[in-house]
């Protein structure tokens, strides 16, 4: 099915909220009305929200493209997108994508605090002389920045590295963002998370792994940095409950401190399930429908995504990034420390120490752990499970429906804005579908990751679905590979005249030489 007059007005006016958004964000900072441009500069928020705007799209476009590929043999790539196969080479070896996805974890909710405290605004903040209800959809509810980090730093970055993998990763931009998110994970700041793997493996199967036992001094290291992890997130949990108990964050004035408390739980937990909704989903896909028709809800729900010939899938991926966001913007603004003139400092630290629990990252280190990775770990685990009550259907109900708004389309238009400038194609242009690799004894590999990590396989739709290219994407398709097929041929043209010259040139020289014999 094609584009139809409905998408198109949803292209239209999510376009146009994003670009409203987008203004007011800007008129908040060069007002000095958010907090980064109140203490620091205008400038460096103008520029910091768009750095980070942009790292995020790398981040969440990685992922995607990460996740996809290991199936595919790396020697069909190796010379067309080098440095797609060189960052390859290194995350996909051992357990290094596991590593990967949860230092990257930590970086999208570092990334998301970093715009809220760069573009959320400060407490009665006007701008624009807008009325005072559009200032409370757009401004105080977050809304403005929840639009321009979900279509510009998130959604858009997906729709084009799902389809592109091999084109989207294919810079050294990428190369630091895996470089950094691996030593995230390396500097134990996330450790707490093996420890929760481990009570997993021993309450369900035992988490295996593509390395070998960690053995003498790699050991140790391993679980000090467990327990230092645990350390840091149990002060982390003290510092943020205090905060909020006594009123002492960004939360709404009107909500009292008890309230707050409830809502940190409640939206960390829903947060939690649709990220574990995501990976027990796919793990769920490659079981059979005997398997799943064993639970009644989990059937139900499965039978909801993977209906609509297909595409329910994509649209639940898309409302379930809208939920997240929304509810990571709402997590950021609940669990960042913030104190009033004459307040004393939290635990009576020193002022040093208080600004950086003003700065967010200790809400974020708990919301990565506690309300993503945790959840991640249980539904690959006990993926059926996962999905065996009502909250999950409800849950994929929601996204469906707020993927049916359009309210974020705007990402579509975004994603063909940046494929038409990065020249990004299909995969398929490059090498080819599953079926014709195969054929030219390239057969995908099997890359099934075991229970208890943080991706279970290669994303995959069950073997009845349906779906597999929309019109618009037939259409795309057969357009990028005429268009390579062009390149293909002009380079053989160009070949083919410089053996021309090469021989019109050789042979005078060898008559010559005859001559001269």
């Amino acid at each position: 099915m094609g584009e139809t007059v409905w998408h198109k007005i949803q292209y239209v006016y999510s376009t146009c909220l994003l670009i409203f958004s987008s203004v007011i964000v800007m008129a908040l900072i060069f007002s000095e009305n958010t907090k980064v441009a109140a203490d620091v500069h205008p400038a460096f928020a103008f520029v910091l929200i768009w750095v980070a705007l942009l790292w995020l799209s790398m981040v969440e476009g990685g992922q995607a493209s990460l996740v996809g590929l290991p199936p595919i043999d790396r020697d069909l790539y190796k010379e067309s997108h080098p440095i797609t196969h060189q960052i390859c080479e290194i995350a996909h070896k051992g357990d290094n994508l596991n590593r990967y996805l949860m230092g990257r974890q930590f970086m999208v909710l570092a990334l998301v605090f970093t715009t809220n405290m760069c573009g959320g605004p400060l407490e009665n903040a006007d701008v624009l002389g807008l009325p005072s209800i559009v200032n409370k959809i757009f401004l105080d509810s977050g809304m403005a920045m929840f639009f321009m980090a979900a279509m510009i730093g998130q959604l858009a970055a997906q729709v084009n590295a799902s389809r592109c993998m091999l084109d989207y990763i294919n810079t050294h931009f990428m190369t630091f963002t895996l470089y950094v998110a691996n030593a995230i994970e390396a500097s134990g700041l996330l450790h707490a998370s093996y420890l929760i793997q481990s009570i997993f493996g021993l309450l369900g199967s035992p988490t295996e792994s593509f390395e070998p036992p960690r053995t003498g001094m790699t050991l140790v290291l391993h679980w000090a940095r467990v327990a230092m992890s645990v350390g840091i997130l149990a002060f982390a949990f003290a510092v943020t409950l205090s905060a909020l108990f006594q009123g002492k964050t960004t939360m709404w004035e009107s909500v009292p401190g008890f309230a707050a408390v409830i809502l940190f739980f409640v939206f960390m937990s829903i947060v939690g399930m649709l990220e574990g909704m995501q990976i027990a989903f796919f793990a769920v896909a490659k079981m059979t429908p005997e398997e799943r028709a064993t639970r009644p809800w989990a059937k139900r729900t499965c039978d909801l995504l993977f209906g609509g010939s297909g595409r329910n899938l994509p649209g639940f991926m898309v409302g379930r990034q809208m939920c997240v966001t929304l509810c990571f913007f709402i997590v950021a603004r609940v669990t960042t420390v913030k104190l009033e003139d004459g307040e004393t400092n939290i635990f009576g630290v020193s002022n040093q120490l208080q600004e950086f629990f003003n700065t967010g990252l200790l809400g974020a280190i708990i919301t990565t752990i506690v309300g993503s990775i945790t959840w991640q770990l249980a539904a690959s685990a006990f993926p059926l499970a996962f999905l065996s009550t009502p909250i999950t259907y409800i849950l994929l109900r929601i996204c469906l429906l707020l993927e049916a708004t359009g309210l974020c389309s705007g990402s579509w238009v975004i994603a063909k804005i940046h494929k038409a400038f990065a020249h990004f194609k299909f995969d398929e242009v490059y090498v080819g579908t599953a079926e014709e690799r195969a054929a030219k004894k390239h057969k995908d590999g099997d890359y099934n990751v075991k229970p208890g990590h943080m991706y279970p396989g290669v994303p995959v739709m069950p073997p009845t679905t349906e779906y597999k290219f929309t019109l618009d994407e037939i259409d795309t398709l057969q357009a990028e590979l005429k268009e390579h097929k062009e390149e293909i041929e002009e380079r053989i043209r160009q070949l083919e005249n410089q053996r021309l010259r090469l021989t019109s040139g050789a042979r005078p020289e060898q008559k010559d030489t005859t001559d001269h014999v």
